[in-house]
């Protein structure tokens, strides 16, 4: 297989799965911002019932946050090995070595803003639930 070949389906494969999981962080980070806007806690037989609403994707948000500097990570050494290929192959000039290089940190950049705005996204959500959680054992005192 062409090595250039593998250097764009590396790059492009890593960069489509962080964008992916960045779709999903957004989209669930959203979707629970509309949630939290409109539940009514009164509605609610149990403290424990409403942790389970609330906390919904949570965990999927965290785990993107988590992963996606290991995957962008995995994107550059990927990369870089596929230069050090190409540089075992024959002569190659320090210019295209260098820009292949810059290119394969390119990884792990996508991969550590997608980390920021998820861990972002989920210590919002997270005082969100817990504010909402304060809420119903405020009403159950009463």
């Amino acid at each position: 297989m062409n090595i250039e070949l593998l250097k764009h389906l590396v790059d492009y494969g890593v960069i489509a799965l962080l964008v992916f999981m960045s779709f999903l962080s957004v989209w669930f980070f959203i979707e629970r911002i509309f949630f939290y806007k409109k539940i009514e806690v009164t509605s609610y037989k149990s403290k424990k019932s409403l942790e389970i609403v609330i906390t919904k994707h949570l965990s999927i948000i965290g785990t993107i946050a988590s992963n996606a500097p290991y995957i962008g990570l995995l994107g550059t050494v990927l990369a870089i090995m596929l230069t050090f290929m190409t540089m075992s192959s024959g002569d190659i000039e320090a210019t295209k070595i260098m820009a292949s290089l810059a290119l394969a940190l390119k990884a792990t950049a996508v991969g550590l803003v997608v980390a920021i705005i998820s861990q972002m996204f989920y210590n919002i959500l997270a005082r969100y639930a817990e504010v909402i959680e304060s809420k119903y054992d405020e009403i159950a005192e009463v």
